[in-house]
Parts: structure tokens; C-alpha cells; sequence
């Protein structure tokens, strides 16, 4: 506010700006303190800097390092595998006949078929008219920041589908699948208590021991077939860190994660063994420890479908809303333990 005062002189006093007579009519123009705060906005957005990047969130989606996925087949309800179990009839089940022996035993198939439910995943994007328009004028796309937005939501949402599942609906993931066999690693030598079992209280050689009998185990259970030998192991964050950064040897250069890597099960059997972290393993174990998980990476034992990939599918525009309205729409399948023999849960490390 400007108030006049013949005998005053110029100055400010609690946002009023005061003048003489005298100034007045000399040219000078004549501001209050919001005006002039006005004027110092728009100096220090002319003078900025300005980051064209926009950041965003930081987050985790490792679903592709872990796991097949198959792609295709449309928007169904289900999917199905075919499984064949054989045996043969009669006493003699060596097969072996000669002069005293004639019995022949004949084969016979048992052919089923497990079911999979599927699940469609839907997202909307509203784009007001009159905000998009305003964006354009800076280089920016509304429908751009938001789009990558729902592919971000798409892939978190994979990744729970994967991990841990959805228990509104049923269905686990890769680490609480209840028909995989779980159990706790073996203590460390002369140990007792559940942090004897930890990996960071033990020995290089009793980490080594519960990658191979961890391995070990799996193959065991899956009839020692070469094919079903795990290649794939997860563990905690934490626990990756520890093997990562803790070195061995007289010369120090070699760690934990590179000693394993060279001297498990998998590798002597000519088998690429992937040591990975997870977050998902972190107190997934019972009780809630942290759990490692061993299976064998392979379409042909896990994979999970995705029958119709995050689609684009209809844009419409509300007059209304007075704004353009899409959505997206995909389809997603519960992951597939084609073999549980090749997998296993090691809890406590």
C-alpha cells in the first residue's frame, strides 16, 4: 500500500511504502513490498540454473534375472501343463525272461494336467487437457511422465507375482511356495544357538559347506538327473555384501562370493552357478530368518506366462472430465514349479 506524507521521506515500514511530495513527479517509480518481492521471483527464476532431468523413484525389479517368463497366447482364463507319470504291470519288474522265465511286463503311461490360474492387471491414465497443454510449452509430456509411471507399477507388480505371490488370491511365489522343502543350515563347528548358524560367524569352508549340501540335497531328490542340478541361488543383501567385501588367501585377493564360485557342486559338474542377491529372502525363512533359496533356473523347471504383455489398449476422450482417459491392460500367470525335487529352502544364514 502507498500512502503520502508531505514531510516523510522516502522508506519502507511494515510492507507501506512511504514518499514525500517532493518525490512525487520526478519519474521514479514507486513500489510496495509485494511488488517488489514479485519482481525478485521473477529474477531468480531468470537467473536459475534448471535441471532438465526429471528424477525418479528409486526402486528394485529383478523378476528378469530370476526367472523365465513366456510370453503370448491371449487374453485366456488358465493355463495347463501336461505331466506323464510311467510304470510297468506283472511280478516281473526287472524285465529280464529266459527258458524258466516267459512273464513280460508291459508299460503304461498316467498322462494329467495342473492348471495355473492367470490374472489380468489393469491401470488408468487421466491426462487433463488444459495441464498437458501448459506442459507442452516447456518441452514436457504429461502422458509421458505417467506412462512411465504405470510401467513402473507393472513391473513392481511382476515382481510380488514372482517373489512372494498374492495371498488375496491364493497364489505364492519363489520364496513361500509351501510344497518346496524347507530346513535350516547346520551350525557352524561346536555351535548350538541360531547365531551359530549365520553366515557371518562362520568359516569359509562352512559357507562352502551349506552351498554344496544345499546343492547336494537338490540333486539328490531329483534322482541325480545331470539336467536338474541347481544353477541358481538367492540370498539376502546383507549376506551377498558379507561374501562380496570379506577376503581369503595369504594375499588377500580373492572374497567369499569368488571362492564359492569356483569350488561348489554345480561348477564341477559343468553347471554355471548364479549367487544373486534378493530382497525378497530377507526374513522370508521360518520364524522369520533370512532364508537362501537353490533352484534350478530353467524354463523347462520354473517359469511363469505373461499371455498378453502390458498393452496400450484404448484412449477416450471425456469431454466432462474435459480430459483424455487410457488404459492399460496386461495379463500375468503364477509362477510354474514344474519339478519342486530341484529346489530348496535353507533357513538361519
Amino acid at each position: 500500500m502507498i500512502v503520502r506524507d508531505s514531510g516523510a521521506q522516502f522508506g519502507t515500514n511494515n510492507n507501506v511504502t512511504v514518499i514525500s511530495d517532493s518525490n512525487l513527479g520526478n519519474g521514479m517509480s514507486v513500489r510496495d513490498a509485494a511488488g517488489i518481492a514479485t519482481g525478485m521471483a521473477f529474477l531468480e527464476g531468470e537467473l536459475e540454473k534448471r535441471d532438465p532431468k526429471i528424477r525418479e523413484p528409486l526402486t528394485s525389479v529383478t523378476w528378469q534375472r530370476d526367472i523365465v517368463a513366456k510370453t503370448g497366447g491371449g487374453w485366456v482364463d488358465f493355463t495347463s501343463t501336461m505331466n506323464v507319470d510311467y510304470a510297468t504291470t506283472g511280478g516281473n519288474d526287472g524285465g529280464l525272461i529266459g527258458g524258466q522265465t516267459d512273464v513280460i511286463p508291459l508299460m503304461q503311461a498316467n498322462v494329467n494336467k495342473d492348471i495355473f490360474k492367470v490374472f489380468t492387471w489393469a491401470q488408468g491414465m487421466k491426462v487433463p487437457f488444459v495441464d498437458n497443454q501448459k506442459l507442452q510449452t516447456i518441452g514436457r509430456s504429461l502422458d509421458a511422465i505417467l506412462d512411465k509411471g504405470i510401467r513402473l507399477n507393472y513391473n513392481k507388480s511382476i515382481d510380488q507375482l514372482v517373489y512372494k505371490g498374492f495371498s488375496s488370491v491364493g497364489i505364492t511365489g519363489l520364496v513361500n511356495d509351501d510344497n518346496v522343502t524347507a530346513a535350516y543350515v547346520d551350525y557352524k563347528e561346536g555351535g548350538s544357538t541360531a547365531d551359530d548358524r549365520l553366515w557371518k560367524n562362520k568359516t569359509v569352508d562352512e559357507i562352502l559347506w551349506d552351498i554344496n549340501k544345499a546343492i547336494t540335497e537338490r540333486w539328490a531328490a531329483s534322482e541325480y538327473d545331470e539336467d536338474a542340478i541347481p544353477n541358481h541361488i538367492l540370498i539376502p543383501p546383507e549376506n551377498y555384501a558379507y561374501i562380496v567385501s570379506t577376503r581369503i588367501g595369504t594375499s588377500g585377493d580373492e572374497n567369499i562370493l569368488s571362492y564359492l564360485l569356483k569350488n561348489n557342486m554345480s561348477t564341477a559338474h559343468g553347471v554355471d552357478l548364479v549367487i544373486a542377491p534378493s530382497r525378497w529372502c530377507i526374513a522370508a525363512g521360518v520364524g522369520g530368518v533370512n532364508r537362501m533359496i537353490v533352484y534350478k533356473n530353467d524354463e523347462d523347471f520354473l517359469y511363469f506366462d505373461l499371455p498378453v504383455p502390458l498393452t496400450r489398449c484404448m484412449t477416450q476422450p471425456v469431454a466432462l472430465q474435459f480430459a483424455y482417459i487410457t488404459i492399460y491392460a496386461a495379463q500375468m500367470g503364477q509362477i510354474k514349479y514344474l519339478y519342486t525335487q530341484p529346489v530348496g529352502y535353507y533357513d538361519g544364514i
